[in-house]
């Protein structure tokens, strides 16, 4: 039995997110199809590294599961993309030790938010960014993203739909602010993510870059622990699972 393990880059505007559902096409249930294809009829449960929701897309999202086939790594890379539709593309296999762990394994993962800072809309880039109309002061969001840095209880910036138990400590590592022309780029990375909580801290800075709130307000957010005190959670649209990161990747030589 061999583990492998694959980076999976995906256009999520075609799919209902990445979990597999009965009756919805998603990213799951369309690898589990050609793993199913390619191992004749055989049913192979995947591992990935976390759940995207409807819209959001994938740059770095990893993936394991467990084979029979003794087959070179760049062969599978060549025999899944075969295989899969234009809108999922395997980036790269690699043959892992069984005590290899596409979820918890993580040791880290990066987010970008893409938003489009426009007037008028852009019908081409709706499904792959946040478009935002109003002006705003990009040195206050870069103030505010400091505020977020650093191990926090983020219950402010957690769906209230969230269905983790226990405590929602999270360590952010990095959050930042660039732009780029008529596009502002947000990245986070952290040792994890709550659900939606990428969503709304941009919701959050973008009010700031209008002025409706202060970069100081992100430390009394966090504080309240209480999803009420912010506004809306924005368009999956723009979000994209960059990158995983893994301590031990526990690749067999």
């Amino acid at each position: 039995m061999a583990r492998l393990k694959c980076v999976v880059k995906y256009d999520g505007s075609g799919f209902y997110g990445f979990q597999v559902q009965p009756t919805n096409r998603t990213v799951q249930g369309v690898l589990e199809r050609v793993l199913k294809e390619m191992h004749k009829g055989v049913e192979i449960r995947l591992q990935a590294s976390g759940r995207t929701d409807t819209g959001v897309h994938a740059i770095g999202q990893v993936i394991h599961f467990d084979s029979t086939y003794d087959i070179p790594e760049e062969n599978w890379k060549r025999a899944l993309n075969t295989l899969l539709p234009d809108d999922i593309y395997i980036q790269e296999v690699i043959k892992v030790s069984e005590e290899f762990h596409a979820r918890y394994s993580v040791s880290e993962k990066e987010y970008h938010y893409f938003v489009r800072n426009l007037v008028e809309p852009d019908v081409f880039s709706r499904n792959y960014s946040y478009h935002f109309p109003y002006e705003v002061d990009i040195g206050k969001i870069k103030e505010a993203c400091r505020y977020l840095e650093g191990t926090h209880d983020f219950t402010t910036f957690s769906s209230a739909k969230s269905t983790i138990k226990g405590e929602k400590i999270r360590t952010l590592y990095h959050a930042s602010c660039i732009k780029h022309g008529s596009d502002i780029e947000f990245i986070f990375r952290g040792s994890g993510f709550l659900y939606n909580m990428v969503r709304i801290m941009v919701s959050v800075l973008l009010d700031i870059g209008q002025g409706r709130r202060k970069p100081e307000d992100i430390p009394i957010l966090l504080e309240k622990r209480d999803r009420q005190q912010v506004g809306k959670t924005i368009s999956p649209n723009g979000l994209y699972l960059w990158k995983v990161k893994y301590n031990e990747e526990n690749k067999i030589i």
